[in-house]
């Protein structure tokens, strides 16, 4: 089946880029990182720029992230596109610019404690560990979860603590959290996420329905009373409860 640059077609994602097992194989085997990739890495951190990210940490942290060793390398390409993109599970790599932007309003400091809720391809929690953090990241995914632990750049990020799990329970043996990130549309805030966020802490979650949710920026001050912020509309998978065993 030939596909041409930029065509996704459904048929090949199924057959080939997705298949779990393949997957499997692909991650585990280290990949370079060319002085075109970099190149090319340093032209989406200048589009986020314009599109206004503004914490130049952020910035480096993605420019210091090879997005394309999260994808299969037929679609090598397409990686330092600005777009979400399928993986597998029914689950997506998030947008460079989303990611850019939920860090950015965590207002992330170093050795913050970060509770991420859907690991998905762990690009976003190997975002978050270049800044110095300490990520505690849940998937109810268990295809995804497996196919996480074979990846060889999360080796390299001994801060990074993978679950799996219930995103709504979250780690209550690991709480409080200096920042809590969900990356997957919530139907509502859970209230135990808001009960294990620490005072002063900062939640930042997609909420609504299926197709579009609203970005919230939630804080929580020194007598454990919550605020929240609206920051635009953002279109994500939906955050589902319990814990999944795909079978493909």
């Amino acid at each position: 089946m030939k596909i041409e640059p930029g065509e996704l077609s459904p048929e090949f994602l199924e057959k080939s880029a997705f298949h779990p097992y393949i997957c499997s194989m692909l991650n585990s085997v280290p990949r370079e990182d060319t002085y075109l990739q970099k190149g090319i890495r340093k032209q989406l951190v200048q589009s986020l720029r314009v599109k206004g990210i503004r914490d130049e940490r952020v910035l480096a942290a993605i420019e210091a992230v090879p997005r394309h060793f999260f994808l299969d390398p037929a679609f090598e390409r397409q990686a330092y596109e600005d777009r979400a993109f399928p993986i597998f599970a029914g689950q997506t790599i998030s947008q460079p610019f989303t990611v850019a932007y939920q860090t950015q309003l965590l207002e992330i400091k170093k050795f913050d404690k970060v509770l991420e809720i859907g690991t998905g391809s762990a690009y976003q929690a190997i975002v978050l560990a270049e800044l110095g953090v300490s990520v505690f990241s849940i998937e109810r995914q268990k295809t995804l979860y497996d196919h996480i632990s074979n990846f060889f750049f999360l080796k390299k990020f001994p801060t990074i603590k993978r679950f799996y799990g219930d995103g709504f329970e979250g780690l209550p043996s690991y709480a409080p959290f200096d920042k809590i990130l969900i990356t997957c549309g919530a139907p509502f805030i859970p209230p135990k996420l808001i009960e294990q966020l620490k005072p002063g802490g900062i939640m930042v979650i997609p909420v609504g329905g299926d197709r579009v949710q609203k970005m919230l920026r939630v804080t929580k001050d020194a007598t454990g009373k919550v605020y929240e912020e609206y920051m635009g509309d953002f279109e994500f998978v939906p955050m589902l409860t319990g814990k999944s065993v795909n079978q493909f």
